[in-house]
């Protein structure tokens, strides 16, 4: 038995939220991905509209054959389905390691309602791993000393050829680890006041729905709303 059995028994659960909604918001990560091709076999789907946050999922749904929608529609989601690299005791998550945190935030702050899909491993007591953060590439050195001042070590994303990562909004990531997070809605806040950062991969809004994947095939739903 392994997560993946149980992420895909959770999908098919998932997607039983559909209904009666017009669009539906498309975090990114695997597990999004198998979310999209559960959608694929919705008999209405004809009849929704879906907003990726990445290309990865953009591919995914149009090989599901979705209706992906224009951007201008983001403020309508009626729900959003997204992962999470780490969520903490109260809720809180962390997010952007594949890089699309700014979208995914979007989406977040836009959607009626978050359901939010994750293996029992990220569920944590406390944040202990690095969060990603979005920089302008104009501003990188700045960000750098700032969140060295603030006893950060930031770490500029790097590709496997030596590349620096860039995100498909053309900015750099820093995955910055902190001493410790005691407040990650006014870290959150202070990260964001650093000039040339773009967004920040700590998000406070508690989804409505957790669904926590785990290893012998099942999964555990915790309903916050």
């Amino acid at each position: 038995m392994s997560y993946e059995l149980s992420i895909l028994n959770l999908a098919k659960e998932a997607v039983k939220l559909v209904k009666d909604v017009k669009v539906v918001g498309l975090g990114s990560g695997t597990t999004v991905a198998f979310i999209v091709r559960e959608m694929a076999k919705l008999r209405d789907k004809g009849s929704i509209e879906f907003v990726p946050t990445s290309l990865q999922i953009k591919l995914e749904a149009e090989k599901s054959t979705l209706r992906i929608a224009d951007e201008k529609i983001i403020p309508d989601i009626d729900i959003v389905f997204d992962g999470a690299d780490q969520i903490d005791s109260k809720y809180n998550m962390i997010k952007g390691g594949g890089g699309a945190l700014l979208r995914e935030k979007i989406l977040i702050s836009a959607a009626k309602k978050v359901v939010i899909v994750a293996d029992n491993s990220k569920f944590v007591e406390s944040f202990n791993r690095s969060v990603p953060i979005e920089v302008h590439p104009m501003a990188r050195s700045l960000v750098s000393k700032k969140l060295e001042e603030m006893m950060a070590k930031p770490v500029l994303r790097i590709l496997d050829k030596g590349y620096p990562f860039v995100t498909e909004n053309g900015n750099l990531i820093f995955d910055v680890l902190f001493p410790s997070i005691t407040d990650p809605k006014n870290m959150e806040l202070d990260l964001k006041n650093i000039a040339g950062v773009l967004e920040v991969g700590i998000f406070t809004r508690r989804a409505d729905i957790y669904y926590k994947a785990k290893t012998d095939g099942s999964f555990e739903t915790v309903t916050l709303h």
